[in-house]
């Protein structure tokens, strides 16, 4: 073990250990008010470690892999004493998984556990990414005094209600995250997981889309039949809306973010409140995917978590630290959106042009979009992958329309919120409108920066689709290009739109639909970007 810990610390280029010699207690019993036992595993130093800060980790995971190798040992190593528990229904936990409808009263109870216990300290923080982030909202109203800080990564207060929106049907976060939850405690799944994810990637082609889980796992999944039954707006997720817990925590909060993270959005939205609130809060994004491994938790647990859990001083910094890419530096700032961006038009143009001039007169483009050959998705917001690749394939394809600037003559940064006006109709009633912004290099070469999607009933008439595409910060420089794609999918990232009007869990039909794009004075269709010039901006 001591070898993973030389590895980890090179690898993620973490600060040396105070202590590489660690011992576990495995298998706490946890109890739950209403009886079900919860086991968790307490890392500490083999010396010393009783009374020291506690961090904890409530997971869906399991306890072993990479949530101990990689999490709960380099904070015992570095601090802390660290408490992994195995949530509800899960790797030995009592009860029945339902996936983040249980997490308050399970969370109140382990914090009221953890403080009665002879080996705690006087303090604790709350740390984790994604499901362990949420965790953390489901009960950040009633924190016991002993909890310091948190410290949630790649998530929000909401979690899921973003992709379960009825005018922008996520498929593949939904899918995935069912098939993981319901295959991780198979035997040998780990070694079964790259024949599994070709097999779930297959089952996103299912129709209906309600047979998807039994042709991914072999039977039927309830959180992934809730995903398709139930959207965004509709009471049965109430429960797992933690959003208006936010400006009520009491204690400070440091949220980690990636540009191309599924949460992003929500994310800055929790962050703000807090902002406005005038709560201790920082923000930190970076260029990262949702599964993207990075040093970022663990760095500000020891450097932000363990100075409030020991009543230290925090090292100073600006509230926001953005990671600005094209220029491929980190930033601070003092708000998000940051103060000096102001919204600019680039409006569509014919023959694929964009500028900041204004619509000129011009016949529209059209394209046409067959949902049995879906508009694939080709990096971008992933719960597995995705991030910044090469679309040149992507752009090639029929179904998507390019608009792209001339050579930028100085650079142009962009930072804040991005959205878009798109006048759109289609031969259907019933179409998917989705923006991409992107950066394209001398060599031609096109990248993904942040993209959008809604869908449009009465698509059939002309009519503005206001597209939210995702928040980011990018420099795109002196002889670059800024390109906007408009097409109708982005799959699977986004359930195909089938054109019919059907529900999407039972649809089996599936139309081709042409779909055309205005961009003349009465109709000018645009992507809007939050830019500072780069003359006024006093940044190199």
């Amino acid at each position: 073990m001591n070898l993973m810990s030389h590895i980890l610390q090179r690898k993620l280029e973490l600060p040396p250990p105070l202590t590489r010699d660690l011992a576990v207690q495995k298998d706490l019993r946890v109890p739950m008010p209403d009886g079900v036992e919860l086991l968790a595993d307490r890392w500490a130093p083999r010396a010393g470690g009783e009374g020291l800060p506690t961090a904890l980790l409530r997971s869906p995971y399991g306890r072993a892999g990479m949530f101990a190798t990689a999490m709960a040992r380099p904070l015992a190593e570095r601090g802390f004493q660290v408490l992994i528990q195995s949530v509800r229904g899960g790797f030995g936990s009592g009860g029945t998984l339902d996936p983040m409808r249980q997490e308050r009263e399970d969370g109140l109870a382990t914090l009221d556990w953890v403080v009665e216990q002879p080996w705690f300290g006087e303090s604790m923080v709350l740390v984790g990414m994604s499901y362990l982030g949420f965790v953390q909202w489901a009960v950040a109203d009633r924190l016991p005094p002993q909890v310091k800080a948190m410290i949630p990564q790649v998530t929000e207060s909401a979690l899921t209600l973003e992709f379960l929106r009825d005018d922008g049907m996520s498929l593949e976060l939904p899918i995935e995250w069912g098939v993981l939850t319901a295959v991780q405690e198979r035997r040998w799944a780990m070694l079964r997981s790259r024949g599994q994810a070709r097999k779930t990637a297959r089952a996103m082609h299912t129709l209906p889309l309600n047979r998807a889980d039994v042709a991914a796992i072999g039977h039927s999944s309830k959180y992934i039949q809730d995903v398709l039954r139930y959207d965004a707006k509709h009471e049965f997720w109430a429960a797992i809306d933690h959003s208006h817990r936010v400006p009520a925590v009491s204690v400070p909060v440091s949220s980690i973010g990636g540009w191309y993270d599924i949460f992003l959005p929500g994310q800055l939205r929790d962050f703000q409140v807090l902002q406005e609130g005038a709560h201790a809060a920082r923000l930190t994004v970076g260029p990262w995917t949702h599964a993207e491994f990075t040093n970022a938790g663990i760095l500000e647990a020891v450097e932000f978590g363990l100075a409030h859990a020991r009543g230290g001083q925090v090292p100073d910094r600006p509230p926001v630290r953005l990671y600005v890419m094209g220029e491929e530096a980190w930033r601070d700032f003092d708000s998000w959106p940051p103060k000096g961006y102001e919204p600019q038009l680039f409006q569509l143009h014919p023959d694929g042009g964009l500028s900041g001039e204004p619509a000129v007169e011009s016949a529209p483009d059209t394209y046409r979009y067959d949902p049995a050959d879906p508009t694939p998705a080709a990096g971008g917001i992933s719960i597995s992958s995705g991030g910044r690749v090469d679309n040149t394939a992507l752009e090639g394809r029929p179904d998507v329309l390019t608009y792209t600037t001339a050579a930028l003559d100085e650079d142009v940064e962009v930072i804040g919120e991005v959205s878009a006006n798109i006048w759109f109709r289609s031969s259907l009633a019933h179409a998917d409108v989705f923006v991409r912004l992107c950066d394209v290099g001398p060599d031609g070469r096109s990248h993904n920066v942040c993209d959008g999607l809604t869908s449009l009933p009465g698509a059939d008439t002309l009519s503005v689709a206001a597209v939210r595409l995702w928040p980011t910060a990018y420099r795109f420089q002196r002889g670059h290009r800024i390109r906007v794609q408009v097409s109708s999918g982005a799959f699977p990232r986004f359930a195909r739109n089938p054109g019919t009007g059907e529900p999407r869990a039972t649809a089996t039909t599936l139309r081709a639909a042409d779909q055309t794009v205005y961009h003349d004075p009465q109709h000018p269709s645009a992507v809007i970007l939050p830019v500072r010039a780069m003359a006024d901006s006093g940044n190199p």
